[in-house]
């Protein structure tokens, strides 16, 4: 469909405390990352990559000032894909693949969707998102002509690359305060830290991939969770293409083994996630530098259903209880839910009476 008359037409992207605009060319080939140029990428964790690069590249205002005003749903009208009977009967099920040996951990999400109007801005909602919920790799995306309208206020690092040096920054382990935090959580940190090592080996120098930091507690707005560094020296020869066929879909919103995790997810999730668990981020191949997002805590429009979408998700391993899993759902959406909704800072109405949606 046309894109909607009362919505900004121009390619913008926020990436990097950057602002980038002047859309030179689009293409879907990761080789093209390490070629010229500043580029915005957005990788859907379905397989979908889609990289921009830009010509005019400065630093981004301290305020955006986005010049619309933001129109969003209003707190009632969030449905989900998985309703808390779905995703905890999810839960159980996964389980009985672990008891059966054939997973030791898989991630469950849900999508969350709500209706906007033609003049909701996904500018808008990026600029409200910048003054209310402060995030490390927040950023914003907007390719008109791609139908690819992202904004991302995540907290966790899917790749960084300083020039062969690869960084990745894998959550596990998400509660309001550090005392929520199980030894579940712990236990299902250093799994997926074994995974990312396993996936960063496959393209870098044997023996480069090391973990500086194990478990670290980090606090986030409303919320704490653990997060781990795995590094490693991307091999000679190799490139953006090979480490994005290494390592993606990321691992922490996967599980381990990741192909038998993506085949359990396949089986009980009801929607496909999108840009949502994929990777949202910058590359500048003139300096060799990057940084790819892993795109939780996002939000995207899509234009021919009329929807606003945000998705949130949970790790399941052995020790998971189905009802505490469907809270950390609820935990992570409620305070972006509510800025999205209505600008409240706190447990929307929606939220509270329903469980977002049943």
């Amino acid at each position: 469909m046309p894109y909607p008359r009362d919505a900004p037409t121009h390619p913008l992207a926020w990436l990097g405390g950057r602002v980038a605009s002047g859309l030179i060319d689009v293409t879907h080939d990761p080789e093209a990352l390490d070629s010229e140029g500043f580029w915005a990428v957005v990788a859907g964790f379905e397989g979908h990559l889609t990289c921009a690069r830009f010509r005019d590249v400065r630093p981004l205002p301290r305020r955006t000032g986005s010049p619309a005003r933001w129109y969003g749903p209003a707190p009632g009208q969030w449905t989900t894909s998985l309703d808390r009977a779905a995703y905890t009967a999810g839960v159980r099920r996964i389980r009985e693949h672990i008891a059966a040996g054939e997973v030791y951990q898989a991630n469950l999400c849900r999508v969350l969707s709500a209706p906007v109007t033609a003049d909701a801005h996904i500018e808008a909602l990026a600029d409200r998102l910048a003054t209310r919920h402060r995030a490390p790799y927040a950023g914003m995306v907007r390719l008109p002509d791609q139908g690819l309208e992202v904004v991302t206020a995540s907290p966790e690092l899917f790749l960084r690359r300083s020039g062969q040096v690869i960084e990745s920054g894998p959550i596990k382990g998400t509660g309001r305060t550090e005392a929520d935090l199980l030894a579940k959580d712990h236990a299902e940190n250093v799994m997926i830290v074994d995974l990312v090592r396993n996936d960063l080996g496959w393209v870098c120098a044997t023996g480069s991939v090391t973990v500086p930091e194990l478990c670290a507690v980090e606090r986030h707005p409303g919320l704490v969770h653990l997060v781990s560094t795995v590094r490693g020296r991307l091999r000679d020869g190799a490139g953006w293409a090979d480490l994005l066929a290494a390592i993606f879909p990321p691992g922490s919103v996967t599980g381990a083994p990741k192909e038998s995790a993506l085949g359990i997810i396949r089986t009980l999730e009801t929607a496909p996630r999108g840009p949502y668990c994929g990777g949202v981020g910058w590359v500048d191949a003139d300096r060799r530098h990057g940084e790819l997002a892993v795109a939780i805590r996002t939000f995207w429009i899509d234009r021919a259903r009329g929807t606003l979408n945000f998705g949130a998700g949970a790790g399941i391993t052995w020790g998971s209880d189905p009802d505490r899993e469907w809270e950390e759902t609820e935990l992570k959406a409620a305070r972006l839910l509510a800025i999205a909704s209505n600008g409240r800072s706190g447990r929307s109405r929606h939220v509270e009476r329903a469980g977002l949606a049943r």
